[in-house]
């Protein structure tokens, strides 16, 4: 199912016709990502992505691809994105690291973790000559 899935989503973003480019000369290292949350804690991730991490994301090189809710399951997150600088693991530790970052997600654990232990599936992927996404 998972596998079908993510065919799926990196399916439906080729049909988009999206076309995303990194900065000249470097190659995006995209990263599909899978979060799987406590019962009835979606909610609080959405609403920490939506007011906060998304534009976090970006202030540490990090293009928000696409977000989705599997239709048949009430418990995760799965989205793609854009390492345009080919480096996530730079990326990552700066986002880390962030002051900000630090904050927000002290702040949303107030009622309890979100995600369940080992709750983060990461892929890292280059995109295939032929995809119209770059």
């Amino acid at each position: 199912m998972r596998k079908m899935m993510t065919s799926g989503l990196l399916i439906g973003l080729a049909m988009a016709g999206l076309t995303m480019n990194a900065r000249a000369g470097e190659t995006p290292v995209f990263e599909l990502r899978t979060y799987t949350v406590h019962e009835g804690r979606l909610p609080a991730l959405q609403a920490r992505f939506r007011e906060h991490t998304m534009r976090i994301f970006q202030k540490h090189g990090m293009r928000n691809v696409g977000y989705w809710i599997p239709v048949d399951t009430q418990n995760t997150l799965i989205y793609i994105l854009a390492h345009d600088n080919g480096d996530p693991a730079a990326n990552w530790q700066s986002f880390v690291s962030d002051p900000e970052w630090q904050t927000v997600y002290r702040d949303s654990r107030r009622d309890g973790p979100i995600l369940i232990e080992n709750g983060i599936v990461s892929q890292f992927m280059t995109a295939a000559d032929f995809s119209p996404v770059q």
